[in-house]
């Protein structure tokens, strides 16, 4: 029987991916020589920005007896823990000094660290690279190198704007995501007399192909039944505008829009902070009206308005996962669901046996649904 006829089962594991980047806290958020709190992963993190304000992320407990390390002292290069006067260097978590020794003990304190991860700044965010854990034991080893940058937003030029905006999901990041994904759920939870409504449903027809850890929505002409892009067809004054849409794992959607010389970015993360918790950012980058005063503001606005719609569906949703009901997938609307829950288990396959990661794709193609 068709796939098609059958839909399937689904049931989310929560598990939350370890070897990435994600992002833990807009940059405007963090200041010099200040200490800030956040969760990735259901780890506590503590994270500021040294004297040259180069952000730093620490394990928010210290090694000695687990001290939360926020409301300790920091000289802009060491934090100290405020139990004990036990110091880390706040870039590597390398351990400094350790008051109660005498001057005859010969521990080694250099020998000691916090837990400690890459972190880098990018287009208005505060990324943190979470490595794979450890073996068990008493404290924590030299930091690891994140293998690959954190990501930044594909830019088309020189001059552009930027803005970010971000929200709370009571839900895991099984469901953040897929829903992130969702082409059908738009004229049910993003009406507005602006954008479009449920009498403007219509069959949609999208290539597809497979990505690096990832897949991709092939270029193609936005929605007609959209208001902003007919607008964007007048102002650009171009013969065509395409859309090309990617997602990566463990948590990434990009999204380009060029129309001529105009072009618009955005990615988007579906951050876990715990297992039943995800936070949705968005950063935006676009040459479009730059020089009107009020587009970033509203910009923002009709984001903030998605993103807002959104929390709301996932709020319902999750006093309905409170039951534990059984799921369900179907194609083709839910096909880039599927291929999510696929790639995720890939991953962790190749990780568990070191061999290079089966795709679940096995080449390009065409989903067709009514949105």
């Amino acid at each position: 029987m068709p796939e098609l006829d059958l839909p399937q089962r689904q049931a989310t594991d929560t598990l939350m991916l370890t070897g990435f980047w994600y992002r833990a806290l807009p940059a405007d958020r963090v200041h010099r020589n200040q200490l800030c709190k956040a969760t990735l992963l259901e780890i506590p993190l503590v994270i500021g920005r040294d004297r040259q304000g180069k952000p730093f992320a620490l394990r928010d407990s210290c090694p000695h007896r687990g001290m939360p390390l926020n409301s300790g002292r920091f000289d802009g290069e060491n934090l100290e823990c405020p139990y004990h006067g036990w110091q880390f260097d706040v870039h590597n978590g390398q351990c400094q000094l350790i008051p109660s020794l005498t001057s005859d003990q010969t521990m080694k304190v250099d020998r000691i660290y916090a837990g400690s991860y890459p972190c880098e700044e990018q287009d208005y965010f505060i990324w943190v690279y979470i490595p794979d854990p450890g073996p068990q034991g008493a404290g924590f080893a030299k930091p690891a190198e994140a293998p690959d940058p954190a990501p930044q937003i594909e830019k088309f030029g020189d001059k552009y704007k930027l803005a970010y905006l971000q929200a709370e999901m009571p839900v895991s990041i099984d469901h953040g995501i897929i829903g992130l994904m969702d082409p059908a759920h738009g004229p049910f939870v993003h009406q507005a007399w602006w954008w479009r409504s449920q009498h403007s449903i219509h069959e949609k027809k999208k290539n597809f192909e497979p990505i690096p850890n990832g897949f991709r929505m092939a270029a193609h002409t936005p929605s007609s039944n959209s208001a902003p892009y007919k607008l964007l067809r007048l102002y650009a004054d171009a013969d065509s505008i395409s859309t090309t849409i990617d997602f990566v794992l463990p948590n990434v959607r990009t999204e380009i829009i060029r129309a001529g010389k105009y072009w618009f970015s955005s990615l988007t993360t579906v951050t876990p902070i715990a297992r039943n918790h995800c936070r949705i950012d968005v950063v935006a980058a676009w040459n479009l009206f730059r020089w009107v005063p009020f587009v970033p503001e509203l910009l923002k606005f009709v984001f903030g308005k998605f993103v807002e719609q959104d929390r709301r569906t996932m709020e319902m949703q999750a006093e309905g996962l409170k039951h534990n009901p059984h799921l369900m997938l179907i194609d083709d609307a839910d096909k880039p669901a599927k291929w999510y829950f696929q790639l995720k288990a890939a991953h962790l396959e190749s990780k568990r046996t070191g061999q290079p990661m089966k795709h679940p794709m096995p080449g390009p193609v065409t989903l067709k649904w009514r949105s």
